[in-house]
């Protein structure tokens, strides 16, 4: 990190002729990408660091062809030689899904939706305007195969961690007729392939999109499919149809001749679909393989999702084995086991999280219960051994970048998790008052402490259960 950090501020000499205030690393979220955020007098840059080279020549070229169209995305500043760097303009924080959640579904959040349809429709169309497909990251086109892809990203990532009997083969069947189906569209301009309300900055008023590297030459409606039935955006049936007509009133001002409305929303069911079996598919792999919390505790948001359009629109086309197992995919009793218990007022379950050093005591159990979970972090690397963070603790963001990307800290807390999870669930639904959990490391005042603090979080988060953190050795702590 050390290394990056000095790259990014010798790159943005190239910009400002100075070196920045300071560049603070980002939280990380479902990709491998990196993001720094550049603080100089009173403006902020955003710099990316990204090995996949490939990735970062698509964005960076997307970027410059939009830019040129007029449309509402980042400015590229700056690109190092080998491209594994680059400096854009900071768009800010806000995304609309933000402003969704503060504004609540009303009159301010729907004109939000519609000004992103607007410009999405503009990004579509005059984006598709010249724009070399070669430079796409993945196929050029979202054909048949590419449909395909997504249905099999289904299958394998979620449909079959369920180990529920199907017939493999007819369901096979059932998506080659799916994905042909599909690709019969005579609307096709570039796809975002990821438009979603994390991905739409908002500032002053105005949208700006971001994360459209995976973009390629598509079907129009599946953008407006990802938008509309995100998951946790939670539109109404209303809102969705409305917008839908809004946005094909759009796209008849930028097209030749207006949509044939009867087909048009006939695909998009299908697109739907397709964009929901995706999305079940990344929640899978990034949820129940690798043990991402947001995106398990996003499964029974999505499946409910999944359960509202399979019982109440139809595709176009019939699917009989397909369409019988996601009758069973989206029955109540699967849904409920990807619904975590949660805590309420009345929920007497309070846990004590600890850290403490393994040269002092273990923390006694004042419960009368006579102990309970005790984790031994000493098998990661200490970040105390080096001068650069002796003076720190596992609550300062420099200690906890140094845990999170030189250790195997996350994979710990992931186990550990997994563990407790089981525990914490049962003594909810038991009516249990008291659970401790300790974390011990040789000095209590980096792994420890950062592993109690997250261990908290993480049940704060999934239970709404109440938790009290103590650190047991912070009058020894080296300051």
């Amino acid at each position: 990190m050390q290394q990056v950090t000095e790259d990014i501020k010798q790159l943005f000499k190239t910009i400002k002729n100075e070196e920045p205030n300071r560049v603070e690393k980002l939280q990380q979220s479902g990709s491998d990408r990196v993001y720094y955020r550049i603080y100089s007098g009173q403006q902020t840059f955003i710099a990316t660091h990204n090995l996949n080279i490939k990735e970062s020549n698509t964005f960076i070229y997307f970027s410059r062809h939009f830019k040129q169209q007029g449309l509402p995305v980042p400015e590229i500043l700056a690109v190092n030689n080998d491209s594994t760097l680059y400096i854009q303009e900071d768009l800010g924080t806000e995304s609309l899904l933000n402003n969704l959640e503060a504004h609540g579904h009303g009159d301010y959040s729907y004109a939000l939706f519609k000004k992103s349809l607007q410009q999405l429709a503009n990004l579509q169309i005059k984006g598709h305007q010249g724009l070399d497909y070669t430079k796409c990251l993945t196929a050029k086109e979202f054909g048949k195969q590419a449909i395909l892809s997504d249905l099999l990203y289904f299958k394998y990532y979620f449909l079959d961690t369920l180990r529920l009997p199907y017939d493999k083969q007819a369901i096979l069947d059932d998506f080659d007729a799916l994905s042909t189906y599909l690709t019969r569209t005579e609307y096709k301009y570039f796809m975002f392939r990821d438009f979603q309300s994390r991905n739409i900055i908002v500032r002053d008023g105005e949208v700006y999109f971001i994360d459209y590297q995976g973009g390629m030459q598509g079907a129009l409606q599946y953008d407006v499919a990802s938008l509309l039935w995100q998951a946790k955006a939670e539109l109404s049936d209303e809102w969705k149809n409305s917008l839908l007509e809004y946005y094909m009133n759009e796209i008849d001002t930028l097209l030749e001749s207006p949509v044939d409305r009867n087909i048009f929303i006939g695909q998009y069911n299908g697109y739907v679909l397709i964009r929901l079996l995706q999305v079940m598919g990344a929640y899978g792999f990034r949820g129940l393989f690798e043990r991402k919390a947001h995106f398990l505790s996003s499964i029974p948001l999505a499946l409910k999702n999944l359960q509202w359009f399979v019982n109440n629109k139809r595709v176009g086309i019939v699917t009989p084995e397909f369409d019988r197992v996601l009758k069973i995919v989206t029955a109540e009793d699967i849904i409920q086991r990807f619904e975590p218990v949660q805590a309420d007022e009345k929920t007497p379950l309070m846990v004590r999280v600890n850290s403490f050093s393994y040269k002092r005591s273990l923390p006694e159990d004042e419960s009368g219960n006579g102990g309970g979970f005790v984790f031994d972090c000493r098998g990661l690397l200490n970040p105390g051994r080096f001068e650069a963070y002796k003076k720190y603790t596992g609550r300062d963001k420099n200690v906890q970048d140094f845990l999170e990307q030189q250790t195997r800290m996350t994979e710990f807390l992931n186990s550990v998790y997994d563990l407790v999870d089981i525990t914490v669930e049962d003594y909810v639904q038991r009516g249990f008052g008291d659970l401790m959990i300790s974390f011990g490391c040789t000095g209590g005042q980096h792994r420890s402490v950062y592993a109690a603090e997250q261990m908290a979080r993480h049940l704060r988060n999934k239970y709404k259960i109440k938790t009290v953190v103590k650190h047991h050795n912070e009058g020894n702590w080296v300051k």
